[in-house]
């Protein structure tokens, strides 16, 4: 009988529930939809409901249990999207809803956060930039609007361990979810003490710090019963999605991690000592790692959600047509390196990776579709040049490669225009479900079917498409000098 581990992980557009296999085999897999509801405490909020979440979790359960077969679940465990939690009483109720990330309230708390802290000193001490979805701002909003809540609350949980305390009954926070909150110390791996006094609080509000790969508990008989699993196996902690997506990847220490989507993400798994934190003003920030002793340098910009652009005003006539990305690969294929003049900064949405707006130039009379769509992968793989040299300097390495998951990997054209704008190959994963299998792996290693999460991550079968520089590299270290010259003033 195969042993798996059942994976419940929500996402802001879907929660999902995974059974993966020692050989990182998804067994089974089914999703719901999800999305906010409005807070009914305050005009125009957005919150996240989690009662629903809670019976959309255990209805994907139910249907991958069921569906399974021939399979032994020995641990069940939660990854869900970063910076979101919940004060909560000791019996695990909720003193307020959770907020979301997309809910706007704290906009105005970020924009007067130096009342409170130093944004400098604040960026130094937790490595994040500042978001105003950021846990700290959601704290700060509920002081100064809704006192009564911090003062009733016995504990502050992050989304994950919402759900594990459903589980388990038991309260914990997880380093990596921690991580995202904007109230850590980065080099001491734990909550900053010295930032929580400045809110008049204590670490202590933070229910015991744990590790991914942790034990948490034991599945309880009403959780059993609602997931369609047995009571009593246990469960363990992974956390922030971001982080075992770049495990799944195969990512050694100081190997790159380019996740492509509506944004690209780039990380890297770096050795905390190494670490050099540049300025606020680098668009830097610095996650913890799965594994301790490691952080996540990393940065992003918005991407696929360029192009979608481009394709909704210049292909248009393909709408609603399965062919539409192959025929705008096509086209941009045929148009040489540089697109014949044809140039773009590709800021379309606010909060630019540039600081510059967005803009298309180099236009002729013969320019067509095909030009302004390759002058877009161009310059989004300049972004991609960029913020990697900005990593290797943070991270004080030199990469080899950078290992592309997500749906822009798929992208053929585009992988070898980074390559060649890189200078380094690129390695397109095909992979689904890496988020879940990330934290599957964990959870193996956690319950001592591996030694470690090496030996556990070694049994998975990856299958990489590698992207060598071409030919065309010489023309694209020159296109990227320029670009870089015309897009940024200085690198930070």
């Amino acid at each position: 009988m195969k042993k798996s581990i059942l994976v419940l992980d929500c996402g802001a557009t879907n929660v999902k529930a995974c059974l993966v296999d020692v050989n990182g085999d998804i067994i089974s897999s089914m999703s719901l939809p999800n999305s906010t509801v409005s807070d009914p405490n305050y005009e125009g909020g957005l919150i996240w409901d989690i009662e629903e979440i809670w019976n959309k979790l255990a209805d994907c359960a139910g249907r991958v249990v069921s569906n399974a077969g021939n399979t032994e679940i020995i641990a069940v465990t939660v990854t869900t999207f970063g910076v979101d939690g919940a004060a909560v009483k000791k019996n695990g109720a909720l003193c307020y809803p959770v907020i979301s990330w997309q809910c706007n309230r704290t906009e105005v708390v970020e924009r007067n956060i130096n009342k409170y802290f130093d944004p400098e000193w604040l960026y130094r001490t937790t490595g994040l930039q500042s978001y105003h979805f950021n846990t700290l701002y959601k704290l700060i909003w509920l002081k100064e609007n809704r006192a009564d809540v911090l003062q009733e609350m016995d504990y502050y949980l992050m989304m994950p361990s919402l759900i594990l305390h459903r589980l388990t009954g038991e309260f914990v926070t997880d380093a990596t979810m921690a991580g995202t909150s904007m109230l850590t110390d980065l080099k001491k791996r734990n909550f900053s003490d010295e930032l929580l006094q400045k809110l008049g609080l204590t670490s202590s509000v933070f229910p015991a710090f744990v590790e991914p790969g942790t034990v948490v508990g034991k599945i309880t008989q009403e959780a059993a019963r609602e997931l369609g699993i047995k009571p009593g196996i246990p469960a363990i902690a992974a956390g922030h999605d971001t982080q075992f997506a770049i495990l799944a990847s195969g990512a050694g220490v100081n190997q790159p991690v380019l996740s492509s989507g509506t944004w690209e993400i780039l990380m890297v798994r770096s050795q905390a000592e190494n670490l050099v934190i540049p300025s606020l003003n680098s668009g830097l920030t610095v996650e913890l790692d799965a594994q301790s002793g490691l952080v996540n340098p990393g940065i992003q910009w918005v991407a696929s959600g360029v192009l979608e652009w481009i394709s909704r005003l210049l292909y248009s006539d393909l709408t609603g047509d399965k062919s539409l990305y192959s025929v705008m690969i096509q086209e941009a294929g045929t148009i040489p390196p540089g697109s014949d003049g044809v140039f773009m900064v590709p800021e379309l949405f606010p909060g630019g990776f540039s600081g510059k707006p967005g803009n298309i130039g180099g236009l002729m009379h013969d320019t067509s579709r095909a030009h302004i769509y390759r002058a877009g992968l161009e310059a989004l793989s300049c972004y991609l040049a960029f913020g990697l040299e900005k990593l290797q300097r943070a991270g004080n390495f030199q990469a080899r490669d950078v290992i592309c998951v997500g749906g822009g990997s798929k992208n053929q054209l585009w992988n070898q225009i980074k390559a060649d704008v890189a200078g380094i190959p690129v390695k397109a994963l095909d992979m689904k479900e890496a988020t879940a299998l990330g934290a599957a792996m964990i959870a193996f290693a956690g319950t001592g079917i591996f030694r470690n999460t090496e030996e556990a991550f070694s049994a998975i079968n990856r299958r990489y498409e590698v992207f060598e520089p071409s030919e065309n590299r010489s023309v694209y270290k020159e296109f990227y000098e320029d670009f870089i010259d015309k897009v940024f003033d200085k690198i930070p």
